[in-house]
Formats: structure tokens, C-alpha cells, sequence
């Protein structure tokens, strides 16, 4: 493509990302095939080519977007199947990044929009107050047809999720080689038992979880909100954390997929900050997914259940990394089945299934009607977002929890309704 964008807005690093991207795309519409929300819609303005068009119309004018461009920029999920499909090696999130942030500081939302986005900022990425949050939900669920459209969908979401209880601490082992936990947002309210679960199987590898004291979210909502101010405020407290805690850490570890993508891009934040840049690619040079630190191992007690596994977008398109989940199901003695169309998205994508609730739930029916097909005893994931929004149906727990009762740890709660061991 070509692209006209002026001197002066090339001073920014940001656009020159998007600038580089832009360029790269030759229209070819592969991409089309494996967007989510293409794919349910069929609309050219909510795939890929037809958003990449938009965008670069926005960011070139440098002024306020359409409507009509901030209705179909929002409906995308940031699944990035797209990059994966990519001949081209177009790096999609560089520009919906530098959209999302223009949209924030250039359009003026309606005052409800503002309110969800509001809460969502400031609720969801602090564990406490989504407690408290969900306790008011289930409380006040009577009333909640007295709330205005998404708020009132916010709330009967939150009515529906359960509310973690306080996590087990698990013993170190001398001379344990230690990796930095971060701590998290959402799932440390809703399932602590995750974390758990991971200190129990690291610890049985030789490695100790030592907590990021001070550290919080990843960042991740609010970044795909496009409020980079609050993104990089977390990122900084994140980075001061790891380096006021020490260097002798094998690795950086949060055990949500959606925010380890993020933690691991999060160099691109501070593009245009020379100070801060550095710091922050090596956090990011340290950041590991579950899947990468653990190694196989055989059961302890072998359950051959039929387990259908759905690899997170973050982990297929974000981090890039396919297999090892299953490679370390297949290990622990479970019978593991590959989900059709297990490269589209689940609707879940953080904040999305709030934002775009219509569209969220039509792509969880899709995505629960091809788990059906295989008649599975449990639904295995590896991310946060994906187990709460997929749940209510066939049991679905996180894959370490599968893997911790196999090596002996204790039977996920969500699988005591099946009756065989």
C-alpha cells in the first residue's frame, strides 16, 4: 500500500510502525478467512484488509475518526490470526494499537461507553475490587434489569463467575532455582487456585514462584482500551518490581497466556521513550509461558479422560506457540482432541465479551458446537479469559490444574461431576 503520512507525524515511532505495516500489505485477503468476526459477519469492513483501509485513512488524517470507523475497529477482537496468516509478514497489532490509542485521544464517546470502558479500567486490573464487585453483582442480581444496556451485561456476568478463595502457599525447595510470579488482576480473584496449581508442579521440576511484590496487572485491558498512559504505568511498576526484587530469576512467569503476550510485547510500549525502552525489553526478554518452563512427565495416577483442548488465541497468534500444551497432556496420560476450527477465536479476548457482548456470544456458541462434536470429558485452556467465557456447559479447568492432579496434587473442583477417576 501506499501511504501518505506527513514528516512531521513520522517523528513518531509509533506511526512509523503502523507507516512500515501498511506498506507491507498487498490486499490479498487471506487474512479475510480467518478473522472471527469476518467469518460470522461476512463484512468487509470487519476483516483485516477492510480495517487495515480505515485505519490508515484515520491515522493519515490525524483527526477525529468516523463512527462508522470507530463501530467496526472496535468489533475487532485483536485474535491476531490474521498476522499468523499473513504472507506478507504484516504485523497487525502495530496497527490497530496505534488506532485504538488515536481513538481514545481523538473521539468522544458516549457517556455510557465512557462509564463500561471506565469500570472495566479500573475494576477488572485490581483483584480486590473485582471481589468486591462480584459480591455486589450476585447481591443486586433482582435489580439488574434496571441498568442500561452493557452495564447491565457486565453485572449478569459477574452474577454468573465465581468468586476464588484464598490461595495455598507451597513450600520452596532448598537451592530451588526461582522464577518471578507476577501477580495478575482477574484470574487472582476468580481462580487463585490456577497459581497453585503451577507452584505445585514447578516445584516438583526444582523451581521456586517468588511473587513480584508491588507488581499488579500486565497492563493488557486498559492497552487493548487503547489507554496507553495507564498500560504504561503498569508495564513501569511491573518493570520496578523485577528489578527491585533481584536478577537471579530463571525466568518472569504469569500463568494467563493473554497476559503473557503482552508482557513479552510490551518493548512497544515505550517506543518513543528512550529512558524507559531498555528496561523494558529486558523484562520482556525474561517473560516465559507456562507452557515453555515445564517439561513432561509422566502420571502419577494415569486418567485416560477425553480432554478437548483450546489453544488460546494469545497463545496461537500472540506468543506463537503451538503444541506444547498438548505435548504435556498427552505426557500426563489424558487423551487429547484437536477442537475444529481451533484457530478461531472463542469471543472471550479480555474485555470483548463485555464491549461486543452479540458478537462474543455467537462466536462462544460456534466455538462450544465444535467442542460438542467431540464428546469430550472436560474442556482444557491455558488462559483466564477463555475458561470463564466457555464455562457452563462441560466442565473446563485451566491446563495446569489437569496436570497437577495427574502428577498427584488435588482433583480440580470443576471435575468432581464426572463420575470415573
Amino acid at each position: 500500500m501506499r501511504t501518505n503520512f506527513s514528516i512531521a507525524q513520522l517523528a513518531d515511532p509509533h506511526l512509523v510502525d503502523a507507516e512500515k505495516n501498511l506498506r507491507a500489505c498487498v490486499h490479498c485477503g487471506i487474512c479475510t478467512a480467518t478473522c472471527p468476526t469476518y467469518v460470522l459477519l461476512g463484512d468487509e469492513r470487519d476483516g483485516p484488509r477492510g480495517r487495515i483501509v480505515m485505519m490508515q485513512a484515520m491515522l493519515e488524517s490525524d483527526a477525529a475518526p468516523t463512527p462508522e470507523t470507530v463501530h467496526h475497529l472496535d468489533r475487532c477482537l485483536s485474535c491476531l490470526g490474521c498476522r499468523t496468516a499473513c504472507p506478507s509478514g504484516v504485523d497487525y497489532p502495530r496497527l490497530i494499537d496505534a488506532a485504538r490509542a488515536h481513538i481514545e485521544t481523538h473521539y468522544a464517546r458516549p457517556w455510557n461507553e465512557r462509564a463500561l470502558r471506565w469500570l472495566i479500567a479500573k475494576v477488572l486490573t485490581r483483584p480486590d475490587l473485582s471481589r468486591t464487585m462480584l459480591k455486589l453483582a450476585k447481591a443486586s442480581a433482582p435489580l439488574h434489569f434496571l441498568l442500561p444496556g452493557r452495564l447491565r451485561v457486565m453485572a449478569r456476568k459477574g452474577a454468573g463467575m465465581k468468586i476464588g478463595s484464598a490461595s495455598s502457599p507451597v513450600d520452596a525447595v532448598p537451592g530451588a532455582k526461582r522464577i518471578a510470579l507476577m501477580p495478575g488482576c482477574v484470574q487472582k480473584a476468580l481462580a487463585p487456585e490456577i497459581d497453585d496449581a503451577v507452584a505445585r508442579l514447578l516445584a516438583r521440576r526444582g523451581y521456586a514462584l517468588v511473587p513480584l511484590e508491588g507488581a499488579g496487572c500486565c497492563g493488557s485491558l486498559v492497552h487493548h482500551l487503547g489507554r496507553e498512559d495507564e498500560a504504561k504505568a503498569w508495564a513501569m511498576r511491573a518493570i520496578e518490581s523485577f528489578e527491585q526484587t533481584g536478577d537471579d530469576f530463571e525466568a518472569i512467569l504469569i500463568t494467563a497466556t493473554g497476559c503473557s503476550s503482552h508482557l513479552k510485547d510490551i518493548g512497544h510500549l515505550f517506543a518513543d521513550d528512550a529512558r524507559w525502552q531498555p528496561r523494558a525489553a529486558r523484562f520482556a526478554a525474561r517473560v516465559k509461558d507456562f507452557s515453555e518452563i515445564l517439561s513432561p512427565r509422566g502420571a502419577e495416577n494415569p486418567n485416560r479422560l477425553r480432554v478437548a483442548y483450546h489453544a488460546p488465541c494469545s497463545l496461537q497468534h500472540g506468543l506463537r506457540i503451538a503444541g506444547k500444551n498438548e505435548t504435556l497432556l498427552t505426557a500426563a496420560g489424558f487423551e487429547v482432541a484437536a477442537i475444529p476450527e481451533g484457530h478461531l477465536c472463542c469471543g472471550s479476548a479480555g474485555s470483548y465479551s463485555i464491549l461486543q457482548p452479540e458478537l462474543a456470544e455467537s462466536l462462544r456458541a460456534r466455538k462450544l458446537a465444535n467442542i460438542a462434536i467431540l464428546e469430550p470429558d472436560v474442556i482444557a485452556t491455558a488462559n483466564i479469559g477463555c475458561l470463564e467465557h466457555l464455562s457452563g456447559g462441560t466442565p473446563i479447568v485451566h491446563v495446569a490444574e489437569l496436570l497437577d492432579w495427574a502428577e498427584g496434587g488435588p482433583k480440580p473442583a470443576a471435575l468432581h461431576q464426572i463420575a470415573r477417576n
